[in-house]
């Protein structure tokens, strides 16, 4: 199953135009008032990955399998949203489904558009959003601990430990700061803990500053959206959904590259937007390749070769033997598999080998 990030914002920020742009699609319906989106609309695409296209060209396979990566539009949050102002709960519960977050934030003026608060203010917009989901995450919690006190007076260790981690989460909300600068924080065995109470504000975040088409490089309202990610070491992308959108509408890759040239962008925002959104979780990518299929496939990082193996099929974790792994650069300098084993350059691993972004890798099994 792909990654899933949730495009998350206020009212008539663009989040609708932004997910039509990634799907080259016009399945989201773009209007200029709230609510315009109920039910979340999800779209796959391709992850652009040049690896891809090098080993195809090397392999010349009959069939291209490369990553994906889902965006799911989700409705825009109103201030009250915890409480279930503006369908709050239903929108809230679509969060809780995505594994990253994608917060539009608008930085454009345009007296077209009607502003949810008629006003442009970044850092108060950032706000809302980020106050509705810690008011829902505490709600959360304090059912939680209500329902932990039975295992704690009986002296359950785990029950205990999750009870202090929640009451220490509970003090890091009032600084209105995001569980996920809390958790990355913990050992691996207390992120354990805390992963199964499923809060909406663990999960990584991409802010996206959305200015009109002459402020691609910054103004003065992506600056207030820059600094607020610089503190929270989160990332930040400057576009304009609405060139982003007028790319997507080309008919050909020609067309594209020649909008942008005039533009002054050596590559779409959307390109970027995608790319970043797939490695937020720290994700790495190994490849299968041959005549029949280059294959691109997705794991955490860390993650040692049987488990990899099973990432393709159950059969090839159980029946593991070993791996044998050509890196991608001594391929593309060496200019086919044949060279790399002559060079002896091919290397067999076993179980304890961990996978390295970009690894080529043939698996042997036994059943």
């Amino acid at each position: 199953m792909p990654l899933r990030c949730g495009i998350v914002g206020l009212p008539n920020v663009g989040k609708s135009t932004l997910f039509n742009a990634l799907t080259e699609s016009q399945n989201a319906e773009a209007s200029n008032y709230p609510f315009c989106t109920i039910e979340p609309n999800i779209g796959t695409i391709i992850v652009p990955d040049p690896k891809v296209d090098k080993l195809v060209s090397i392999y010349n396979p009959k069939k291209i399998s490369p990553s994906t990566i889902s965006f799911v539009d989700i409705a825009g949050l109103v201030k009250g949203a915890s409480k279930g102002e503006g369908l709050g709960n239903q929108f809230l519960s679509h969060i809780r489904e995505v594994e990253a977050i994608i917060h539009i934030v608008r930085c454009f003026d345009d007296d077209n558009i009607i502003h949810v608060n008629n006003k442009i203010n970044p850092k108060d917009d950032i706000e809302i959003i980020e106050t509705e989901l810690i008011l829902k995450d505490l709600d959360v919690i304090e059912k939680r601990l209500e329902k932990l006190e039975k295992s704690v007076r009986v002296g359950d260790k785990k029950s205990i430990r999750e009870v202090e981690l929640l009451h220490q989460l509970k003090e890091h909300f009032a600084k209105s700061r995001l569980a996920h600068y809390f958790v990355t924080e913990l050992t691996p065995e207390d992120r354990a803990i805390l992963s199964e109470v499923h809060l909406l504000t663990d999960k990584p975040i991409i802010y996206v500053a959305n200015v009109n088409e002459d402020d691609v490089n910054g103004n003065e309202y992506t600056k207030i959206v820059q600094d607020i990610a610089q503190k929270e070491n989160a990332k930040c992308l400057i576009l304009s959904v609405k060139i982003e959108s007028e790319i997507a509408a080309l008919e050909t890759m020609e067309e594209k590259k020649e909008f942008l040239k005039d533009l002054g962008l050596s590559e779409s925002g959307l390109y970027r937007l995608i790319r970043e959104s797939y490695s937020l979780l720290g994700l790495v990518t190994f490849y299968t390749a041959g005549e029949k299929e280059v294959h691109a496939w997705t794991i955490d990082k860390g993650l040692k070769a049987p488990q990899a193996a099973g990432v393709i099929h159950t059969d090839f974790e159980k029946g593991f033997i070993r791996a044998e792994i050509i890196k991608y650069d001594d391929l593309i300098r060496l200019g086919s598999e044949a060279a790399v084993k002559e060079k002896g350059l091919m290397k067999v691993e076993g179980k304890d080998y961990v996978m390295e972004d970009a690894d080529i890798v043939f698996f042997r099994f036994n059943l």
